[in-house]
């Protein structure tokens, strides 16, 4: 049934441990809706719509690792490494880690609690690999229009554990295909650029605006410059503009790096967050949504 927070604005659903069986997304706090009362609209999508295609993302879910795995390269095949908020990962090839192939998986242990209607707590507990341990904290909680996620990772291995986090932002508005009627916006000027162009095709920019020619039939995906070592009251915007509804990210820790990503009926606009912890050190950032309906 999963767990599930509300008020007299928001209606957030969130899977029960264990419904997303992958070894991409952290399985704590895995948001899989949201709901804004006023007008009752929606934003949480599935990766894919179509059976068994994808990694199996939905809403809001986040990773640890993308890139690089920890302690990948330092294991040999049928070594454990771990892929923090999931498990223990075994590797299956001399192949480089992605993130998208499918490991044996050692889950976890996490515990939830609910403290109330519009609180809720998660712990993911470490288990050690080869000196790597990490404790997971998560608190979800909604205020008003604002949703809002707490980490808190603490190193409790021997060796430094070196990673990034980012969310994924599965969002299609009320359902509406992406195109013209979107506009997703930041608080600079933009200026993407990807390591394969022809996913630019359709994307159209002006100054901080990205908007779409048509719908996509095809993924887009491309990487933004200008949010490091500088502060913003947001970091982006999304709106459907025929009915004025949309979210917006207020987080305020350093991104380190950003990215879009979507198809034809989801974008995902990806902040990520650089992690480096001694042993014994611990890091807490926030990350909060504002959900909006501006047209009354």
């Amino acid at each position: 049934m999963g767990f599930q927070l509300s008020n007299e604005h928001l209606v957030i659903d969130i899977a029960s441990i264990g419904d997303y069986k992958g070894t991409r997304f952290d399985w704590s706090g895995f948001i899989t809706g949201v709901t804004l009362r006023e007008g009752n609209h929606s934003f949480c999508v599935p990766e894919s719509l179509k059976e068994g295609e994808g990694t199996g993302g939905m809403g809001l879910c986040n990773e640890f690792s993308l890139r690089e795995a920890i302690g990948y390269e330092d294991v040999p095949v049928g070594g454990l490494f771990p892929k923090l908020g999931v498990g223990l990962l075994t590797r299956i090839d001399q192949e480089p880690y992605q993130f998208y192939r499918a490991y044996p998986l050692q889950s976890y242990r996490i515990e939830v609690g609910q403290e109330n209607a519009q609180h809720i707590h998660f712990i993911v507990h470490p288990k050690d690999c080869a000196g790597y341990a990490a404790r997971l904290e998560k608190s979800i909680c909604i205020e008003g229009n604002q949703l809002r996620i707490a980490y808190q990772l603490t190193n409790t291995g021997t060796r430094v554990i070196r990673t990034e986090e980012y969310n994924h932002n599965f969002f299609g508005i009320d359902r509406h295909q992406i195109g013209p009627e979107y506009a997703l916006r930041f608080p600079f000027d933009i200026k993407p650029w990807s390591d394969e162009p022809e996913t630019l095709d359709g994307v159209v920019i002006k100054g901080g605006e990205v908007t779409w020619a048509g719908t996509p039939d095809t993924p887009f995906y491309f990487h933004i410059e200008g949010f490091q070592n500088r502060s913003f009251s947001w970091l982006w915007e999304l709106e459907h503009r025929p009915s004025g509804v949309g979210v917006r990210e207020i987080s305020t820790f350093p991104v380190s790096s950003a990215a879009v990503w979507g198809i034809g009926h989801v974008v995902s606009p990806e902040m990520f967050i650089q992690i480096e912890l001694a042993p014994g050190e611990r890091k807490k950032w926030t990350r909060v949504y504002e959900f909006f309906c501006s047209k009354r």
